[in-house]
């Protein structure tokens, strides 16, 4: 019972915290004031009509009485006043049910009262003896004069005063009173506002919740959603159609979902990838040192053994820079210190540093005329990012007369003024199928070219080859706002071409 009561509990504070919650409440909040204020406005007309209509009545009661008193003296009207032995009919025929008629004396005594106040009840109102004073008098035929009527005194109700006047002498006064809503609509529209604004509330309520869980249930699938993603499961998608602001994140949330599954599937191929590239090393030290160990071998064989042993160690060093380089590249730690520089220079650089490494495998290298041609650049980058693709191409040009031409030049382009360093090759080509894929990571061409098939002569250049420099050249040239294009025909060679920004062009 305690396990119920606790997730009873738990699911309470769930739902009272909810925005779906918070959100009903608000409209629930704002829904009353409105009717509130506009129960208050509609209250406050209806008053406004009502009173008018009462002081009209009461207007008319006063002409009425005003009329009377034209026609008799005053021993006249206080005889035909209601409840008199005589009770004329002019009288009744105005006096209505809720009326206050009342006689005051000079003195303010109330000498009678009629209607739904005795004398002494009348006699207790804030009207008197105060109400007389002040009053304005009219003289009517010397019998009755009118004061100014006051919305005053009981509350419900408004009054006036008449002086009753003959020659010069007050003999009294003729307080008239009249219910300001005597069929009490006012308290049915009150209970009917208030009825009104409860049920319209109950209704908003019930409806709001229905809106919010309907608003709020693609959160509830994306949550849901989430819940189920995993580490080795991200092919999950929330797949929700429209246009408003939860579907715009929803596919938000897709393309998120996308990038991280192509970066998982990246990092899981990288590690594989590099796993298998170590692996090969190791393995081949790990024979070496064991052959070598098992027993006396000429002193010939401790130095093959050892150079096998150095050229797998320098192939690893390599392998781990190259992977710590894109490591970084890949998490943004990778500064570029850019500063203008001839782009000839920079690739005469390369090409110089890799003339013994092409002669010891009889590749030829031809330069054209370099033309300065000025770009803004890392001059370390920009010379890794030719060094591999010439390295990539002595690398393949194994036939005879082998040779590689280095070209570069400028030219218009659609972004500006454009500079380009060709290399080309005239290798064994690369078949079509194989281009869209030069530049992802550990990706070779030609799987059957293994590193153990190499001789004991060509072990510097095969332990080049770890399948990552174009990789890297990509991300450089990227990195220096340009790009890099490939042009292969099987049987006659390749061809890599660099593409960057001039510094008239990035300044333009």
């Amino acid at each position: 019972m305690s396990t119920r009561l606790q997730s009873l509990k738990t699911r309470l504070i769930s739902f009272f915290y909810s925005i779906r919650f918070r959100l009903v409440l608000w409209f629930v909040l704002i829904l009353g004031i409105v009717l509130s204020v506009f129960s208050v406005f509609i209250y406050a007309r209806q008053l406004q009509e009502t009173e008018s209509i009462a002081f009209a009545r009461l207007s008319y009661k006063i002409e009425s009485l005003i009329g009377v008193s034209r026609l008799a003296g005053y021993s006249s009207i206080l005889g035909a006043l209601p409840g008199t032995t005589s009770g004329a009919d002019p009288w009744n025929s105005w006096f209505q049910e809720g009326d206050i008629l009342a006689l005051v004396s000079s003195d303010g005594t109330v000498q009678q009262a009629w209607g739904s106040l005795g004398v002494n009840q009348v006699q207790k109102l804030p009207l008197l003896p105060a109400g007389w004073e002040g009053v304005k008098q009219i003289t009517l035929n010397h019998s009755i004069t009118s004061g100014s009527p006051a919305i005053s005194g009981r509350p419900g109700y408004i009054f006036t005063s008449l002086s009753v006047i003959q020659g010069n002498q007050v003999y009294g006064y003729v307080l008239l009173g009249t219910p300001i809503d005597p069929d009490r609509q006012l308290g049915r529209l009150v209970a009917s506002l208030s009825l009104g604004s409860l049920l319209t509330l109950i209704i908003a309520l019930s409806g709001g919740f229905w809106l919010a869980d309907r608003a709020m249930r693609p959160v509830q699938t994306i949550t849901q959603t989430a819940r189920n993603i995993g580490e080795t499961d991200l092919s999950l998608r929330l797949n929700i159609r429209g246009k408003n602001e939860l579907a715009e994140l929803a596919n938000t949330f897709d393309e998120m979902l996308a990038r991280l599954e192509t970066a998982f599937e990246r990092q899981r191929q990288f590690t594989a990838d590099a796993s298998h590239e170590l692996r090969t090393p190791l393995t081949i030290v790990e024979l070496e040192a064991s052959r070598i160990l098992t027993t006396r071998r000429p002193l010939q064989e401790y130095e093959r053994a050892l150079k096998v042993i150095q050229s797998e160690n320098q192939f690893m060093i390599r392998l781990v820079n190259n992977l710590l380089a894109l490591a970084r590249m890949d998490a943004g730690q990778v500064v570029l210190h850019p500063e203008d520089l001839d782009l000839g220079d920079v690739t005469l650089e390369a090409i110089e540093r890799l003339t013994p490494l092409a002669a010891s495998k009889g590749v030829s290298l031809n330069l054209n005329d370099f033309p300065k041609v000025i770009v803004r650049g890392d001059c370390q980058y920009l010379g890794q990012m030719l060094t591999n693709l010439l390295e990539n191409a002595i690398k393949y040009s194994v036939k005879v007369e082998a040779c590689v031409t280095v070209e570069m030049g400028t030219r218009q382009g659609d972004a500006g003024n454009q500079a380009w360093v060709r290399v080309s090759d005239n290798g064994p080509g690369i078949a079509p199928e194989h281009i869209p894929h030069l530049f992802d990571r550990f990706y070779q061409v030609d799987p059957s070219r293994s590193r153990s098939e190499t001789g004991e002569g060509s072990q510097e250049l095969a332990s080049s080859g770890t399948g990552l420099g174009l990789s890297i050249a990509l991300w450089i040239a990227q990195a220096h706002h340009g790009y890099i294009t490939v042009q292969s025909e099987l049987g006659k060679g390749s061809t890599f071409e660099v593409i960057l920004p001039t510094v008239q062009s990035l300044v333009n």
